[in-house]
């Protein structure tokens, strides 16, 4: 089962021309999410190849960074006679100005859109054996982040063992490992925790968008595999990233830490460190253990499961 993440956008509020605003792209087998659209996302899309069969696009705040490509997003996907529903998940008060956003051109896209107000604590989305949960953060504007986090997968099937006790290869393997007791011909009857495992964990990945550094981000999921973190400054700028709430690279790397994540991604960098991110990473570094990068727009990072 594939999950895989593109980071289409990893600049902070004024782009470069190596990196656009924030979008993130995340392909989960069959589903495609999007974590913010700000401008040029679309082309993004076209230019890193991940198609726009998005199912749902999850808003953290709205500052122009993270949603001025939506009415073009929009109208591409109209003009590629798209019919199936988007559905758009906002932070709690900012359904008007998506609303607007949505017909900033004067009509309805032709497919529908449904708008969803979500909040900390909230389910944004539950799919197949996975969800998108929201937690608060920190930012000078109502703004959430968002964590998709599998559930546990059933523990490993210990086939060598169920042919001692005499279970005869073919269904009733099957039906061991999905929960159910078996009963064989001399009437013993076999339960599934004699030859299935403990549950292993899922995958998960948690997207803070812009913020201070918060406690929420560690609470939102169990060592995820991937956190991706607001560093927008270095510590030279330690004090503006407080005032504007934004974090440090050091901060994000706290957090990290403190969440037990396996690898962090630094997102959302000033302009002013343009093509200059060795600060960033060595910071980081000094405070993290786990992996530590600062990804380039069209980077692809699959995430593999932990057992792998």
């Amino acid at each position: 089962m594939s999950l895989c993440v593109t980071f289409l956008g990893t600049a902070g509020a004024i782009p470069t021309t190596e990196r656009n605003p924030s979008s993130l792209f995340v392909a989960r087998e069959g589903d495609q999410l999007l974590f913010d659209a700000g401008e040029g996302t679309q082309r993004q899309m076209m230019r890193f190849g991940t198609g726009f069969s998005i199912s749902h696009l999850f808003v953290t705040h709205l500052h122009g960074d993270h949603v001025l490509g939506i009415p073009g997003l929009l109208q591409t996907m109209a003009f590629n006679d798209r019919e199936e529903p988007l559905s758009i998940h906002t932070p709690h008060g900012t359904r008007r100005q998506i609303n607007s956003l949505v017909n900033a051109l004067g009509n309805r896209p032709s497919f529908p859109v449904r708008i969803n107000e979500v909040g900390d604590g909230d389910v944004a989305s539950r799919a197949d054996e996975y969800e998108v949960r929201v937690f608060g953060t920190d930012h000078d504007t109502r703004s959430v982040g968002y964590a998709l986090v599998e559930d546990d997968r059933k523990g490993r099937f210990d086939r060598e063992h169920a042919e001692e006790l005499g279970v005869p290869v073919g269904p009733k393997f099957s039906k061991l490992h999905a929960g159910e007791s078996v009963e064989l011909e001399d009437g013993t009857v076999v339960a599934p925790e004699e030859v299935v495992g403990e549950p292993r964990p899922g995958r998960s990945l948690v997207y803070t968008g812009d913020t201070r550094p918060t406690t929420t981000t560690i609470e939102v999921a169990d060592e995820p595999d991937l956190l991706i973190h607001d560093a927008t400054f270095a510590d030279d700028r330690a004090d503006r990233a407080a005032a504007t709430a934004h974090s440090t690279a050091r901060q994000a790397a706290e957090i990290a830490n403190r969440a037990g994540a396996d690898r962090l991604a630094l997102m959302h960098l000033s302009s002013r460190y343009a093509g200059h991110t060795d600060d960033h990473l060595t910071q980081a570094r000094a405070i993290f253990d786990g992996e530590v990068f600062v990804p380039e727009d069209g980077q692809k990072l699959g995430i593999p499961y932990p057992d792998d």
